[in-house]
């Protein structure tokens, strides 16, 4: 059973960003600048199609997909790279698969009350942010 996700969402916190970063291979001027970002996310749920804006002063980083449709994405504005990208519904939480370069690379979104939890997943690395609703 899916949620409604959409809304706009704003920065609260966030835990071992950097060590994910770094399993990405950022180099460690652009780690600094990430890990000082504090993101506002805003999502779009419309029937089966998805859009999550990932918002900062420095740069914005938009996702478009079905739920459960297997796509490539282009990550050039994350880490330069390609992947094929799968997101899903697991009970209420969205689950994504990215399928490239780097082993285990994903994500979780998942909802309690106002707030929205992110799991970030690469090369057996996981980092957390949390946002809150704004709207």
């Amino acid at each position: 059973m899916s949620r409604d996700y959409t809304g706009l969402y704003g920065f609260v916190q966030q835990e071992n960003l950097n060590a994910y970063l770094q399993a990405l291979d950022i180099n460690l001027a652009l780690r600094q600048i990430v890990c000082l970002l504090r993101p506002d996310k805003e999502i779009v749920l419309t029937g089966e199609h998805m859009e999550i804006k990932t918002l900062t002063a420095f740069r914005n980083y938009i996702m478009a997909f079905d739920i459960g449709v297997e796509f490539e994405e282009d990550l050039g504005p994350v880490d330069g790279r390609k992947c094929q990208t799968t997101v899903c519904w697991d009970g209420d939480r969205l689950v994504c698969t990215q399928i490239g370069e780097k082993k285990g690379r994903g994500w979780t979104h998942w909802l309690e009350g106002d707030l929205l939890y992110l799991e970030m997943r690469a090369e057996g690395v996981v980092a957390k942010q949390v946002f809150r609703r704004k709207k």
